[in-house]
């Protein structure tokens, strides 16, 4: 017989039901011979010999953590699903924190489950096996491995992750017949939510996801050399950006964005997050990420990006540029006042420390300035009380940095934003002044001018490291850098 056009409806029909051809295609069918000849002849490609991924010991001792938690209940960790773009056509996959976290592996559709036994529990990571020769799908299916590449068999991945690997369309079907407690990370996998909608509670399940998301404040070795990787790639993707401000200047901002994303996609795995390339007023939006607006001399360059690393860890640096290579005076001024208030922050971060203490020892230095100048009406107290000092700080000072641009979300205001600083913690520092165009309560010069300066700092035994120190922060050692490197 020919292979059908019907589309499984499910992961667990995949095997039994034949691959859907593409609507509108120009082949109308796939005979029998074609059929048969596409089954054989082809090569083993088994791979032997894999060692385990670089952090195997480190998710093994997540893992262990998370089972000593939550012990006598079945854990359900998914990566997540391709997303559709437009069409026929996916977003990039970029799997679950939560998920690549414990196991290493950034394959869609993957689930980590971990089940109870009387001394702890069993791990299992369950993937899609290599596609299937038989019923045509490695070449018909549009996620077929002659389409979009090969994946690991099961056996490759056990090797790869040191966990018992099982085909994941066989998973929903058993989970939806388990009993006892279960909780899972929501929010990545419809199907498997709803394989488990009469066994799980919002509550239990959110208890699961702060946990997670509280296990990585403090980064292992590990981790802090997987930042290291991407301060250091993003201080070469700075350097890529002031060698072509000529260029940007006689295109946009986007040549900045596509100047910076090469870097990363070169050396990592992508950009963490959307590159803010914001010149002139545009650096006064917090979030600029359209990137369309004229780079022009005599303006500021704020640049806020970090590169990601293939085990997706992330940096997120700001430096705030003169696009001519000087500041002016009022320039100079304003970006000063922003790097004294960084100084007061970093000096502030240490173990033991309260982690709002950064915060408030930036804030302060800026009210200073701006009673200074003038701007606001003092005393420095009183505009701190009235928080007076925001309408031109706007944002908070830093936050928790890692596999997420803002790590740890989740996790307890009482153990975050009201924790103590502990070594091995690495937050970003990032105050900014931004004089927003049409704000009528500051003089004319300074309206249009936005600064921000930011790096990231690991917290350690005796104080603390800047990861980014190899980028420059005085406003002299700034300029001194742009004009050797435009040299």
């Amino acid at each position: 017989m020919t292979v059908a056009d019907e589309l499984p409806e499910t992961p667990e029909t995949a095997e039994e039901e034949p691959v859907k051809q593409r609507k509108n295609g120009l082949y109308p069918g796939v005979s029998d011979e074609l059929a048969e000849s596409m089954k054989c002849g082809w090569a083993d490609t088994e791979l032997h010999g894999l060692e385990p991924i670089a952090q195997a010991a480190e998710t093994a001792a997540r893992r262990a953590a998370l089972s000593a938690r939550f012990p006598g209940e079945r854990l359900v960790v998914p990566a997540g699903n391709l997303k559709t773009r437009s069409n026929d056509t996916e977003y990039s996959f970029r799997a679950s924190v939560e998920y690549a976290y414990l196991t290493g592996n950034q394959t869609e559709d993957g689930v980590l489950v971990l089940e109870p036994t009387a001394d702890g529990h069993t791990e299992t990571i369950y993937l899609l096996p290599r596609s299937d020769r038989e019923n045509g799908e490695f070449w018909l299916d549009g996620q077929g491995e002659l389409w979009v590449g090969r994946r690991h068999s099961l056996t490759e991945s056990e090797k790869l992750y040191g966990i018992p690997a099982s085909d994941v369309r066989e998973l929903a079907g058993a989970l939806r017949e388990a009993t006892g407690p279960v909780r899972v990370v929501r929010g990545h996998d419809a199907g498997i939510e709803a394989a488990l909608t009469d066994k799980v509670t919002a509550e239990r399940d959110e208890e699961l996801r702060v946990f997670l998301s509280e296990m990585r404040l403090v980064k292992d070795d590990f981790e802090i050399g997987e930042l290291q990787k991407a301060v250091d790639s993003t201080v070469r993707g700075f350097e890529d950006v002031v060698k072509v401000l000529d260029k940007a200047e006689a295109t946009s901002e986007r040549y900045i964005e596509g100047t910076f994303f090469l870097r990363a996609r070169v050396e990592g795995n992508d950009v963490g997050y959307g590159s803010i390339c914001a010149a002139g007023p545009h650096a006064c939006t917090l979030h600029w990420v359209r990137n369309d607006g004229p780079v022009r001399s005599g303006d500021l360059l704020l640049l806020d990006a970090g590169v990601e690393t293939h085990t997706y860890y992330t940096a997120d640096v700001t430096r705030t540029l003169p696009v001519n290579g000087t500041y002016s005076e009022l320039q100079k001024k304003i970006y000063d006042a922003v790097y004294d208030a960084q100084e007061a922050g970093i000096a502030a971060v240490k173990p033991g420390a309260k982690y709002r203490d950064f915060h408030h020892a930036a804030q302060r230095v800026l009210a200073e300035r701006l009673v200074e100048w003038g701007l606001v009406e003092g005393p420095v107290e009183r505009v701190l009380e009235l928080g007076l000092q925001r309408r031109w700080t706007l944002h908070g000072t830093g936050h928790m940095l890692g596999m997420d641009v803002h790590d740890c979300a989740a996790a307890r205001t009482e153990t975050y934003v009201e924790g103590t600083l502990e070594p091995g913690m690495v937050l970003t520092v990032e105050p900014g002044l931004y004089f927003q165009a049409d704000d009528l309560t500051v003089p004319e010069e300074y309206r249009g001018i936005g600064v921000r300066i930011e790096d990231d700092i690991l917290v350690t035994e005796d104080g603390n490291r800047n990861l980014s120190a190899g980028l420059p922060r005085r406003s002299h050692e700034v300029e001194a850098w742009m004009a050797e490197l435009k040299g």
